[in-house]
């Protein structure tokens, strides 16, 4: 792991992202189409996991054992699914910042990022005041090759960290206070424990509106998942591979 120390939304922190296969958007870096449905998933991490092929098919629902090519493809251990519009987008924009060295948006916040980093300060001193820890405030880390960073909100002892959200949305509010529920944010916070190298990691979500009845600040804790960080890391070395052939092309052109 390398640590660059700077604040998240200076000048520093945009220039040390530019070209850098960030956590927060590692759910968009492994987002594909035509991939296996839940079923089928359900069916092929059964039969994986060592289930017999009638259990697998009762833990998935089905009558009869699925037919489909992306099935059979993904029992032999192939990739399934190809990038989504929207990864497709990122890959190219992290190869022109790879190329020119600087942030493709030249730095631009929009005005919720804004406010998650003026805000993140207090919900740092709110999870302090609630656990009775010392949150360590961090910057920017990556992996020793510089591929792949986070943008660590905090480090908590030797094995912990935090990332603090000051999400606006009432639907994603209620998924954190009312059904407990972070999956939303999971690539990211395991994203952090693979990156850092931490055993565990604590999810603040900070909505100041909710202060006069004491939940500005809902958190929790999850523990690192080496199941869940190995196949992330296996999807987000198939997208570099990506970045790195637009890369290639680009430069192939300039040549």
């Amino acid at each position: 792991m390398i640590l660059i120390e700077c604040e998240q939304g200076s000048v520093d922190w945009h220039q040390a992202r530019a070209g850098c296969i960030t956590a927060s958007m590692f759910t968009v870096a492994r987002s594909k189409v035509n991939g296996l449905t839940e079923q089928q998933r359900t069916y092929v991490a059964a039969l994986l996991a060592g289930r017999s092929e009638p259990e697998a098919r009762q833990d998935a629902g089905y009558k009869a054992a699925p037919k489909a090519e992306a099935v059979q493809r993904a029992l032999a251990g192939e990739s399934v699914g190809e990038p989504s519009e929207a990864a497709l987008n990122y890959a190219f924009g992290l190869a022109v910042e790879r190329i020119s060295q600087t942030p493709l948006d030249n730095g631009f916040e929009t005005w919720h990022m804004k406010r998650g980093h003026e805000l993140e300060p207090m919900a740092r001193m709110e999870h302090e005041i609630q656990t009775g820890l010392v949150v360590q405030r961090a910057g920017f880390v990556t992996t020793d090759d510089g591929a792949f960073g986070a943008s660590a909100d905090g480090f908590i002892g030797e094995d912990g960290g935090s990332e603090y959200k000051c999400f606006l949305a009432p639907e994603k509010l209620r998924s954190f206070h009312i059904d407990n529920d972070a999956s939303g944010i999971m690539d990211q916070v395991q994203g952090c424990m693979w990156i850092t190298g931490r055993k565990w990691w604590h999810v603040g979500m900070y909505c100041p509106a909710l202060e006069p009845v004491g939940r500005q600040l809902w958190w929790q804790e999850f523990k690192r998942d080496d199941d869940y960080i190995e196949q992330l890391e296996a999807d987000l070395w198939q997208f570099k591979l990506l970045v790195d052939q637009y890369e290639t092309k680009l430069r192939s052109k300039a040549a």
